[in-house]
C-alpha cells in the first residue's frame, strides 16, 4: 500500500507553541540577512528573547525580508553593552554559554545544562566571540566538525546549538 504524502501549510501543522527560558545574544552580527535569520531562529525555537549587539541598529529591508514577519512577534531588542547584559542575566539565574571553538571548549552534543535558564552567545561572522566576552561565559561549547573546515555560518551553528540545548532542557523537565 502506497502512502500519499501531502505537504502541510503553516496553518495545517499541529506544532504546540512553547517559550523556553533561553535568551540568544548575537554579538556583532553584521550581515542583515543573518539578523533576519536570527529572528526566524528565535521564533522557531520558542526563545524568550533575542538580543542583538551590532553595528546595525535597526531592521532594514534585507533583514525584514529574511525575517519573514517574525519581527512582529519575537521579543527582540538592540543593546550596546554585551558584558553588562551578560552580568545582568547571570544575576537573574541564567547560565552563560558561548558558542565558539577554543582550546577548552566542550562538544555541544555532550553538554548537560546545569540549569534550564540559558543565555547563548554567538559571535560575529568573521571574528566570533572576543576573549573579553568568553571570560564571562560559564561554559564554552563547540560543534564537532568532521570535514576540513572548522567553521560554519553563524545562523546554521546557532540552529544546531539551540536544537541541542532545548532538547536537553526538555528532557530535564
Amino acid at each position: 500500500m502506497k502512502i500519499k504524502l501531502k505537504q502541510l501549510t503553516h496553518h495545517q501543522t499541529n506544532f504546540v507553541r512553547h517559550t523556553f527560558p533561553v535568551i540568544l545574544l548575537c554579538y556583532n552580527i553584521t550581515d542583515a540577512a543573518n539578523i533576519g535569520s536570527m529572528l526566524r531562529t528565535a521564533d522557531t525555537f520558542g526563545l524568550e528573547k533575542l538580543i542583538i549587539n551590532s553595528t546595525i541598529k535597526n531592521l532594514g529591508r534585507k533583514a525584514l525580508k529574511t525575517a519573514r514577519s517574525t519581527h512582529k512577534y519575537v521579543n527582540y531588542e538592540f543593546q550596546e553593552n554585551p558584558i553588562q547584559i551578560i552580568n545582568s542575566l547571570k544575576s537573574k539565574g541564567y547560565r552563560c554559554v558561548g558558542l565558539e571553538i577554543t582550546n577548552d571548549s566542550k562538544r555541544i552534543d555532550e553538554y548537560q545544562p546545569i540549569q534550564n535558564k540559558v543565555l547563548l552567545i554567538v559571535g560575529s561572522e568573521n571574528f566570533g566571540i572576543p576573549a573579553a566576552i568568553l571570560k564571562c561565559c560559564d561554559d564554552v561549547l563547540h560543534i564537532n566538525m568532521y570535514g576540513r573546515n572548522t567553521s560554519m555560518n553563524v545562523v546554521q551553528a546557532t540552529n544546531i546549538a539551540l536544537y541541542e540545548i532545548i532538547k536537553k532542557i526538555k528532557s530535564n523537565t
